[in-house]
């Protein structure tokens, strides 16, 4: 199947990660292109045209690929990325076109179905988290900022009932947040003080372990990064001011694990947290 041009650099890339790693397993083995192609009973030209990324690798091309080659162990870790490439960049103008509730509504599956999830903010507290006075405020600057439909309330009330999933058995929740995020002034100072009070009273739900990197701690041992969500270990959504990224590839899952565990290890918990965060509610004053 043809590769269509990609608005996205970051998926552009992706997909030529792909590429050159089919290439680097042919090399790797010793194979010619021509070689490969006769033994795997495709066209001639079909192995350049995926070494270019000209044509997109299916599961079965790549698993094809692998066996011949001697690189089975590679094959799943290949596939994903490959899944990835074609699904990883959404840019918040397409998922937000008609407003804001469907994309809320449409991962409500995926929080339901999640057993540990693994939440890093640096700028705003996570959406499970947030009040509806909180989720109103900052979703009408989205929208302003964004220009797509307003559908706030709706947005708000789909983002409530994802929330609920906090207080369902069966699913834990492991946040980190930095203190600035208590700092931050999304909407007014009621609006920050219920929201901190919230944040106080989820703290002491037996499922969620909410940590807060503070602002006078020691070295950090991992730079600020990114907001991401981890779910099961297996699935990746990452935040930025123009797009999501969805990553699934089981290596690069793996080092935003790794880095939640590290920035999980500079946090405070319990009464320090619990300390901040009360602080951060008289400042408002």
């Amino acid at each position: 199947m043809p590769v269509s041009p990609s608005p996205s650099p970051s998926a552009q890339a992706a997909r030529q990660a792909v590429a050159d790693q089919l290439r680097d397993i042919r090399t790797g083995a010793g194979m010619k292109a021509i070689v490969l192609a006769d033994r795997a009973g495709w066209d001639r030209t079909k192995v350049s045209k995926l070494e270019h990324a000209v044509r997109a690798a299916s599961a079965d091309d790549i698993a094809t690929w692998c066996r011949i080659c001697g690189a089975e162990d590679q094959a799943a870790d290949l596939i994903a990325k490959a899944r990835e490439a074609d699904s990883m960049y959404l840019e918040w103008r397409r998922a937000h076109r008609t407003g804001l509730r469907r994309l809320q509504a449409w991962r409500q599956p995926l929080f339901e179905q999640t057993e540990l999830m693994r939440v890093y903010c640096c700028n705003v507290v996570p959406g499970l988290f947030q009040t509806p006075a909180y989720a109103t405020a900052l979703l009408h600057a989205v929208t302003e900022f964004q220009g797509t439909p307003n559908d706030v309330d709706a947005a708000v009330q789909a983002r409530l009932d994802r929330s609920h999933v906090i207080y369902k058995a069966g699913h834990r929740f492991s946040v980190v947040i930095e203190e600035e995020v208590l700092r931050h002034r999304i909407g007014d100072a009621d609006t920050m003080a219920g929201q901190l009070g919230h944040l106080l009273a989820v703290m002491s739900l037996p499922a969620v372990s909410l940590g807060v990197i503070p602002f006078a701690g020691p070295a950090r041992q991992i730079w600020p990064v990114p907001t991401f969500d981890v779910f099961d270990d297996k699935r990746v959504h990452i935040e930025l001011l123009s797009a999501t990224v969805t990553i699934t590839a089981p290596t690069e899952v793996g080092v935003y694990v790794k880095a939640h565990t590290r920035l999980a290890e500079m946090a405070v918990y319990g009464a320090t947290a619990r300390g901040l965060i009360t602080t951060a509610i008289d400042a408002l004053d």
